[in-house]
Protein backbone atom coordinates (compact mmCIF):
# COMPACT_ATOMS: atom_id res chain seq x y z
CA UNK A 1 0.00 0.00 0.00
CA UNK A 2 1.54 3.46 -1.22
CA UNK A 3 0.50 6.27 1.61
CA UNK A 4 0.65 9.77 -0.45
CA UNK A 5 1.45 12.76 1.42
CA UNK A 6 0.60 15.82 0.51
CA UNK A 7 1.86 19.19 1.35
CA UNK A 8 -0.21 21.99 1.41
CA UNK A 9 2.21 24.85 1.86
CA UNK A 10 0.21 27.64 4.14
CA UNK A 11 0.04 30.90 1.71
CA UNK A 12 -0.18 34.33 4.17
CA UNK A 13 -3.25 36.36 2.87
CA UNK A 14 -2.06 39.83 1.57
CA UNK A 15 -3.67 43.09 3.33
CA UNK A 16 -3.61 46.31 1.17
CA UNK A 17 -4.67 49.87 2.32
CA UNK A 18 -6.60 51.09 -0.48
CA UNK A 19 -6.78 54.92 0.46
CA UNK A 20 -7.52 57.00 3.82
CA UNK A 21 -8.72 60.16 4.46
CA UNK A 22 -8.38 62.80 6.80
CA UNK A 23 -11.08 65.66 7.87
CA UNK A 24 -10.54 69.14 7.57
CA UNK A 25 -12.81 71.02 9.69
CA UNK A 26 -14.13 74.55 7.72
CA UNK A 27 -12.67 77.39 8.52
CA UNK A 28 -14.77 78.99 10.91
CA UNK A 29 -13.21 76.26 13.27
CA UNK A 30 -9.66 77.90 12.85
CA UNK A 31 -8.11 79.11 16.14
CA UNK A 32 -4.67 81.43 15.82
CA UNK A 33 -2.57 81.35 19.28
CA UNK A 34 -4.11 84.94 20.08
CA UNK A 35 -7.32 83.81 19.35
CA UNK A 36 -6.96 80.88 21.94
CA UNK A 37 -5.92 83.53 24.57
CA UNK A 38 -8.78 85.50 23.85
CA UNK A 39 -10.72 83.61 24.16
CA UNK A 40 -9.13 81.47 27.66
CA UNK A 41 -8.75 85.29 29.09
CA UNK A 42 -12.86 86.15 28.21
CA UNK A 43 -14.16 82.79 29.63
CA UNK A 44 -12.95 84.32 33.16
CA UNK A 45 -12.05 80.39 34.40
CA UNK A 46 -8.17 81.10 34.50
CA UNK A 47 -5.85 83.17 36.85
CA UNK A 48 -3.86 85.77 35.68
CA UNK A 49 -0.64 83.35 36.35
CA UNK A 50 -2.20 80.18 34.65
CA UNK A 51 -2.86 82.98 31.15
CA UNK A 52 0.91 83.53 31.29
CA UNK A 53 1.77 80.07 31.45
CA UNK A 54 -0.63 79.07 29.00
CA UNK A 55 0.76 82.03 26.73
CA UNK A 56 4.11 80.43 27.25
CA UNK A 57 3.37 77.41 26.33
CA UNK A 58 1.34 78.11 23.19
CA UNK A 59 4.87 79.97 22.10
CA UNK A 60 7.06 77.15 22.42
CA UNK A 61 4.49 74.13 21.61
CA UNK A 62 5.46 74.05 17.38
CA UNK A 63 1.60 74.50 16.45
CA UNK A 64 1.05 77.30 13.95
CA UNK A 65 -2.23 79.40 13.81
CA UNK A 66 -4.74 77.71 11.88
CA UNK A 67 -5.23 74.80 13.81
CA UNK A 68 -8.93 74.05 14.47
CA UNK A 69 -10.67 73.52 17.83
CA UNK A 70 -14.15 72.07 18.17
CA UNK A 71 -17.05 74.63 18.18
CA UNK A 72 -17.86 75.54 21.22
CA UNK A 73 -14.60 76.85 22.45
CA UNK A 74 -15.66 79.81 20.59
CA UNK A 75 -18.49 80.75 22.13
CA UNK A 76 -18.73 83.06 24.91
CA UNK A 77 -18.45 80.77 28.22
CA UNK A 78 -17.50 77.42 28.13
CA UNK A 79 -20.85 74.70 28.49
CA UNK A 80 -20.01 71.52 27.24
CA UNK A 81 -22.55 69.22 26.67
CA UNK A 82 -23.04 65.34 25.15
CA UNK A 83 -24.71 66.89 22.07
CA UNK A 84 -22.04 69.11 21.54
CA UNK A 85 -19.30 66.77 21.77
CA UNK A 86 -21.50 64.17 19.80
CA UNK A 87 -21.55 66.67 16.95
CA UNK A 88 -17.85 67.47 16.92
CA UNK A 89 -17.22 63.34 16.95
CA UNK A 90 -20.04 62.84 13.69
CA UNK A 91 -18.24 65.58 11.67
CA UNK A 92 -15.01 64.30 11.59
CA UNK A 93 -16.01 60.63 12.01
CA UNK A 94 -18.34 60.96 8.69
CA UNK A 95 -16.45 63.47 6.85
CA UNK A 96 -13.72 60.99 6.74
CA UNK A 97 -15.88 58.08 6.22
CA UNK A 98 -17.52 60.05 3.04
CA UNK A 99 -14.12 61.27 1.44
CA UNK A 100 -12.71 57.41 2.19
CA UNK A 101 -15.47 55.68 0.34
CA UNK A 102 -15.80 58.33 -2.48
CA UNK A 103 -12.15 57.78 -3.47
CA UNK A 104 -12.36 54.01 -3.24
CA UNK A 105 -15.78 53.63 -4.54
CA UNK A 106 -16.17 50.56 -2.02
CA UNK A 107 -19.97 50.09 -1.30
CA UNK A 108 -21.09 49.75 2.35
CA UNK A 109 -21.87 46.37 1.72
CA UNK A 110 -18.63 45.14 1.27
CA UNK A 111 -17.22 46.14 4.51
CA UNK A 112 -16.95 42.98 7.17
CA UNK A 113 -14.56 44.30 9.91
CA UNK A 114 -15.01 47.73 11.55
CA UNK A 115 -12.80 49.45 14.02
CA UNK A 116 -12.79 52.29 15.68
CA UNK A 117 -10.41 53.86 18.12
CA UNK A 118 -11.34 57.22 20.11
CA UNK A 119 -9.29 57.76 23.76
CA UNK A 120 -11.78 59.85 25.80
CA UNK A 121 -14.66 59.96 24.61
CA UNK A 122 -17.22 57.48 25.35
CA UNK A 123 -20.73 56.92 24.50
CA UNK A 124 -23.59 54.64 24.46
CA UNK A 125 -24.56 53.10 21.65
CA UNK A 126 -21.21 53.26 21.02
CA UNK A 127 -19.08 55.34 17.86
CA UNK A 128 -18.51 51.64 15.96
CA UNK A 129 -22.79 51.79 16.40
CA UNK A 130 -23.33 55.37 15.23
CA UNK A 131 -21.26 54.28 12.25
CA UNK A 132 -22.96 51.28 11.61
CA UNK A 133 -26.23 53.06 11.77
CA UNK A 134 -25.07 56.17 9.46
CA UNK A 135 -24.16 53.81 6.92
CA UNK A 136 -26.61 51.03 7.42
CA UNK A 137 -23.50 48.32 7.38
CA UNK A 138 -24.47 44.81 7.34
CA UNK A 139 -25.73 42.70 10.31
CA UNK A 140 -22.63 40.34 10.68
CA UNK A 141 -20.23 43.25 10.63
CA UNK A 142 -17.29 42.49 13.21
CA UNK A 143 -17.03 45.49 15.48
CA UNK A 144 -14.74 46.43 17.98
CA UNK A 145 -14.77 50.18 19.81
CA UNK A 146 -11.14 50.88 21.02
CA UNK A 147 -11.04 53.18 24.15
CA UNK A 148 -8.63 54.81 26.80
CA UNK A 149 -5.83 53.68 24.74
CA UNK A 150 -3.90 56.63 23.47
CA UNK A 151 -2.51 58.36 20.33
CA UNK A 152 -1.44 54.97 19.21
CA UNK A 153 -4.42 53.51 19.33
CA UNK A 154 -5.28 53.93 15.38
CA UNK A 155 -1.81 51.85 14.76
CA UNK A 156 -3.08 49.39 17.04
CA UNK A 157 -6.12 49.24 15.08
CA UNK A 158 -4.45 48.50 12.23
CA UNK A 159 -2.80 45.28 13.27
CA UNK A 160 -5.91 44.35 14.89
CA UNK A 161 -7.67 44.61 11.36
CA UNK A 162 -4.72 43.12 9.96
CA UNK A 163 -5.48 39.81 11.66
CA UNK A 164 -8.98 39.88 11.24
CA UNK A 165 -8.22 39.93 7.85
CA UNK A 166 -6.22 36.68 7.56
CA UNK A 167 -9.29 34.51 8.94
CA UNK A 168 -11.57 36.62 7.27
CA UNK A 169 -11.28 36.19 3.26
CA UNK A 170 -12.85 38.63 0.47
CA UNK A 171 -13.82 41.40 2.99
CA UNK A 172 -12.58 44.79 3.63
CA UNK A 173 -11.87 46.50 6.79
CA UNK A 174 -12.97 50.32 7.89
CA UNK A 175 -10.28 51.51 10.50
CA UNK A 176 -11.60 55.28 12.13
CA UNK A 177 -9.26 57.22 14.30
CA UNK A 178 -10.61 60.48 15.99
CA UNK A 179 -10.71 62.12 19.09
CA UNK A 180 -13.18 64.63 20.92
CA UNK A 181 -11.55 67.73 22.23
CA UNK A 182 -15.44 69.33 23.13
CA UNK A 183 -15.76 68.04 26.82
CA UNK A 184 -12.37 68.15 28.08
CA UNK A 185 -10.89 71.11 28.80
CA UNK A 186 -9.13 71.35 31.83
CA UNK A 187 -10.27 73.64 34.05
CA UNK A 188 -8.26 73.47 37.89
CA UNK A 189 -5.08 75.01 38.58
CA UNK A 190 -2.79 71.89 38.47
CA UNK A 191 0.14 73.08 36.08
CA UNK A 192 0.94 69.52 35.05
CA UNK A 193 -2.31 68.81 33.75
CA UNK A 194 -2.81 71.86 31.71
CA UNK A 195 -0.30 71.11 28.72
CA UNK A 196 -3.93 69.30 26.89
CA UNK A 197 -5.19 72.17 26.65
CA UNK A 198 -2.77 73.76 24.53
CA UNK A 199 -1.93 70.89 22.27
CA UNK A 200 -4.92 69.07 21.24
CA UNK A 201 -6.97 69.87 18.07
CA UNK A 202 -10.01 68.57 16.43
CA UNK A 203 -9.17 65.83 13.64
CA UNK A 204 -10.32 62.20 12.27
CA UNK A 205 -9.17 59.77 9.52
CA UNK A 206 -10.98 56.65 8.19
CA UNK A 207 -9.15 54.21 6.55
CA UNK A 208 -9.58 51.56 4.31
CA UNK A 209 -8.42 47.92 4.74
CA UNK A 210 -8.60 45.07 1.81
CA UNK A 211 -7.34 41.25 1.47
CA UNK A 212 -9.57 41.15 -1.81
CA UNK A 213 -7.19 39.98 -4.56
CA UNK A 214 -9.41 42.41 -7.09
CA UNK A 215 -8.06 45.57 -4.88
CA UNK A 216 -4.79 44.82 -5.56
CA UNK A 217 -4.08 46.78 -8.47
CA UNK A 218 -6.10 50.28 -7.06
CA UNK A 219 -4.48 49.91 -3.72
CA UNK A 220 -2.13 52.33 -2.41
CA UNK A 221 0.13 50.06 -0.42
CA UNK A 222 0.66 47.04 0.91
CA UNK A 223 0.61 46.00 4.46
CA UNK A 224 4.13 44.38 5.56
CA UNK A 225 4.63 44.40 8.99
CA UNK A 226 2.78 45.53 12.43
CA UNK A 227 5.05 45.46 15.91
CA UNK A 228 3.40 46.41 19.55
CA UNK A 229 5.12 47.35 22.84
CA UNK A 230 3.46 47.89 25.95
CA UNK A 231 5.19 48.88 28.97
CA UNK A 232 2.69 49.29 31.33
CA UNK A 233 4.09 46.92 33.69
CA UNK A 234 6.38 49.52 35.05
CA UNK A 235 4.43 51.91 37.28
CA UNK A 236 6.53 54.95 35.58
CA UNK A 237 5.49 54.15 32.38
CA UNK A 238 1.46 53.59 33.56
CA UNK A 239 1.40 56.33 35.71
CA UNK A 240 3.18 59.09 32.79
CA UNK A 241 0.10 60.46 31.52
CA UNK A 242 -2.81 60.10 33.54
CA UNK A 243 -6.82 61.10 33.70
CA UNK A 244 -7.96 61.66 37.56
CA UNK A 245 -9.10 64.00 39.50
CA UNK A 246 -6.90 67.34 41.24
CA UNK A 247 -6.84 68.35 44.65
CA UNK A 248 -10.17 70.16 43.96
CA UNK A 249 -11.96 67.47 41.88
CA UNK A 250 -11.56 68.96 38.58
CA UNK A 251 -10.78 65.88 36.09
CA UNK A 252 -7.92 66.35 33.77
CA UNK A 253 -4.88 64.42 32.59
CA UNK A 254 -1.91 64.68 34.27
CA UNK A 255 1.54 64.49 32.07
CA UNK A 256 4.49 64.30 34.69
CA UNK A 257 8.26 64.17 34.30
CA UNK A 258 8.22 60.57 33.58
CA UNK A 259 6.74 60.91 30.25
CA UNK A 260 10.37 61.06 28.12
CA UNK A 261 11.61 58.87 30.04
CA UNK A 262 8.77 56.15 29.85
CA UNK A 263 8.43 57.25 25.84
CA UNK A 264 11.98 56.00 25.25
CA UNK A 265 11.67 52.70 27.26
CA UNK A 266 9.16 51.63 25.18
CA UNK A 267 9.97 52.50 21.67
CA UNK A 268 13.67 51.25 22.38
CA UNK A 269 12.48 47.22 22.14
CA UNK A 270 10.00 48.35 19.74
CA UNK A 271 13.03 49.68 17.18
CA UNK A 272 14.85 46.43 18.06
CA UNK A 273 11.79 43.79 16.92
CA UNK A 274 10.90 46.57 14.40
CA UNK A 275 14.62 46.33 13.21
CA UNK A 276 14.77 42.01 12.77
CA UNK A 277 12.52 42.60 10.13
CA UNK A 278 13.61 45.78 8.34
CA UNK A 279 16.88 46.24 8.31
CA UNK A 280 19.41 45.03 5.73
CA UNK A 281 21.59 42.23 6.63
CA UNK A 282 25.01 44.84 6.40
CA UNK A 283 22.82 46.88 9.78
CA UNK A 284 21.95 44.02 11.62
CA UNK A 285 25.32 42.39 11.52
CA UNK A 286 26.74 45.91 12.60
CA UNK A 287 24.28 46.02 15.75
CA UNK A 288 24.99 42.50 16.87
CA UNK A 289 28.57 43.15 16.87
CA UNK A 290 28.49 45.97 18.48
CA UNK A 291 26.40 44.56 20.68
CA UNK A 292 28.94 41.64 21.82
CA UNK A 293 31.66 44.31 22.19
CA UNK A 294 29.10 46.55 23.97
CA UNK A 295 29.41 49.36 22.33
CA UNK A 296 26.05 51.56 21.72
CA UNK A 297 25.40 51.81 17.87
CA UNK A 298 21.89 52.80 16.20
CA UNK A 299 21.31 51.07 12.99
CA UNK A 300 20.75 53.20 9.91
CA UNK A 301 16.67 53.15 9.78
CA UNK A 302 17.16 55.22 6.32
CA UNK A 303 18.69 52.04 4.82
CA UNK A 304 15.49 50.61 5.26
CA UNK A 305 12.43 53.12 5.16
CA UNK A 306 11.93 55.81 2.46
CA UNK A 307 9.80 57.85 4.34
CA UNK A 308 9.62 58.30 8.71
CA UNK A 309 5.86 59.43 9.79
CA UNK A 310 6.47 59.45 14.09
CA UNK A 311 3.61 60.36 15.63
CA UNK A 312 3.56 64.53 16.55
CA UNK A 313 2.24 64.48 20.13
CA UNK A 314 4.74 66.93 20.81
CA UNK A 315 7.61 68.53 20.18
CA UNK A 316 10.21 67.11 22.88
CA UNK A 317 9.42 63.34 22.23
CA UNK A 318 9.74 64.25 18.26
CA UNK A 319 13.13 65.46 19.06
CA UNK A 320 14.36 63.30 20.88
CA UNK A 321 13.31 60.47 18.61
CA UNK A 322 14.93 62.51 15.58
CA UNK A 323 17.92 62.59 17.70
CA UNK A 324 18.07 58.85 18.54
CA UNK A 325 17.18 57.73 15.26
CA UNK A 326 19.50 59.75 13.97
CA UNK A 327 17.03 61.07 11.19
CA UNK A 328 17.39 64.26 8.95
CA UNK A 329 15.09 67.09 9.44
CA UNK A 330 14.15 66.48 6.27
CA UNK A 331 12.83 63.18 7.33
CA UNK A 332 10.53 64.88 10.21
CA UNK A 333 9.70 67.73 7.97
CA UNK A 334 5.91 65.94 7.84
CA UNK A 335 5.66 65.53 11.31
CA UNK A 336 6.50 68.75 12.09
CA UNK A 337 4.57 70.51 9.37
CA UNK A 338 2.00 68.42 10.65
CA UNK A 339 1.92 69.86 14.22
CA UNK A 340 2.18 73.25 12.73
CA UNK A 341 -0.86 73.05 10.26
CA UNK A 342 -3.58 70.59 12.01
CA UNK A 343 -1.92 70.25 15.77
CA UNK A 344 -2.49 67.00 18.23
CA UNK A 345 -5.32 65.91 16.75
CA UNK A 346 -3.99 61.88 18.60
CA UNK A 347 -4.45 58.82 16.91
CA UNK A 348 -5.06 60.32 13.79
CA UNK A 349 -2.12 62.56 13.33
CA UNK A 350 0.10 60.33 11.49
CA UNK A 351 -2.24 60.05 8.69
CA UNK A 352 -1.79 63.52 8.05
CA UNK A 353 1.51 63.34 8.11
CA UNK A 354 1.25 60.48 5.22
CA UNK A 355 -0.91 62.77 3.08
CA UNK A 356 1.79 65.48 3.83
CA UNK A 357 4.31 63.18 2.27
CA UNK A 358 1.44 62.26 -0.67
CA UNK A 359 0.79 65.77 -1.52
CA UNK A 360 4.58 67.23 -1.73
CA UNK A 361 4.25 63.75 -4.96
CA UNK A 362 7.41 62.09 -2.73
CA UNK A 363 5.72 58.33 -2.46
CA UNK A 364 7.30 56.26 -5.53
CA UNK A 365 6.02 52.93 -6.21
CA UNK A 366 8.24 50.26 -4.39
CA UNK A 367 8.74 53.03 -1.11
CA UNK A 368 8.55 51.57 2.31
CA UNK A 369 6.56 54.15 5.04
CA UNK A 370 7.32 53.78 8.37
CA UNK A 371 4.68 54.93 10.52
CA UNK A 372 5.19 54.87 14.46
CA UNK A 373 2.55 56.05 17.50
CA UNK A 374 3.39 56.17 20.97
CA UNK A 375 0.72 57.12 23.88
CA UNK A 376 -0.72 56.36 27.28
CA UNK A 377 0.38 53.08 28.88
CA UNK A 378 2.90 53.37 27.61
CA UNK A 379 2.23 52.25 24.53
CA UNK A 380 4.45 52.09 21.02
CA UNK A 381 2.91 51.04 17.88
CA UNK A 382 4.97 50.74 14.44
CA UNK A 383 3.53 49.85 10.86
CA UNK A 384 5.36 49.60 7.68
CA UNK A 385 3.73 50.13 3.85
CA UNK A 386 5.29 48.93 0.63
CA UNK A 387 4.17 51.98 -1.93
CA UNK A 388 2.25 49.71 -4.91
CA UNK A 389 2.30 52.47 -6.80
CA UNK A 390 3.50 56.47 -7.25
CA UNK A 391 0.87 58.12 -5.15
CA UNK A 392 -1.06 60.80 -7.44
CA UNK A 393 -0.12 63.77 -5.34
CA UNK A 394 -3.08 66.16 -7.06
CA UNK A 395 -5.57 64.34 -4.65
CA UNK A 396 -8.36 67.19 -4.64
CA UNK A 397 -9.53 65.55 -1.04
CA UNK A 398 -6.01 65.42 0.48
CA UNK A 399 -6.49 68.55 3.39
CA UNK A 400 -2.53 69.78 2.51
CA UNK A 401 -3.85 70.18 -1.55
CA UNK A 402 -4.42 74.14 -1.30
CA UNK A 403 -1.57 74.92 0.89
CA UNK A 404 1.13 72.75 0.15
CA UNK A 405 3.08 74.62 -1.87
CA UNK A 406 3.55 77.01 0.95
CA UNK A 407 5.07 74.13 2.90
CA UNK A 408 7.79 73.19 4.87
CA UNK A 409 7.56 76.87 6.99
CA UNK A 410 10.26 77.82 8.77
CA UNK A 411 9.79 77.32 12.46
CA UNK A 412 12.51 79.59 13.68
CA UNK A 413 14.77 78.69 16.86
CA UNK A 414 12.18 79.46 19.71
CA UNK A 415 12.84 77.30 23.12
CA UNK A 416 11.97 73.62 22.44
CA UNK A 417 8.81 72.91 24.71
CA UNK A 418 9.48 70.79 28.09
CA UNK A 419 7.71 67.74 28.07
CA UNK A 420 6.59 68.81 31.80
CA UNK A 421 6.09 72.01 33.60
CA UNK A 422 6.44 73.76 37.04
CA UNK A 423 4.83 76.64 37.69
CA UNK A 424 8.32 78.32 38.03
CA UNK A 425 9.05 77.50 34.24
Amino acid sequence: MIMMVIMIKKTSTKVYLLDFACYKPPDAQKASKELIMKQAIQSGHFSEELLVFMKKILERSGLGDSTYLAEIFFARKYHPSMKAARREVEMSVFGAIDMVLAKTRVRCEDIGILIVNCCIYNTMPSLSSIVVNRYKLRDNIITYNLAGMGCSAGLLAIGLAKQLLHIHHNTCALIVSTESITENLYLGKDYSKFLINCLFRVGGAAILLSNCPSHAEKSKYQFLHAVHTNTSASDSSYNSIFREEDSSGIVGITINKDLLTAAIATIRPNLTTLGHLILPTKEKLMYIINYIVKKSYMPNYNNAVEHFIPHVGGRPVLDQLQKTLGFSEDDVEASRMTLYRYGNTSSSSIWYALAYVEAKGRVKKGDRVWQIAFGSGFKCNSVIWCAMKSVDYKDGTNPWIDEIGGFPVNLGDCEPLPIYFEPSN
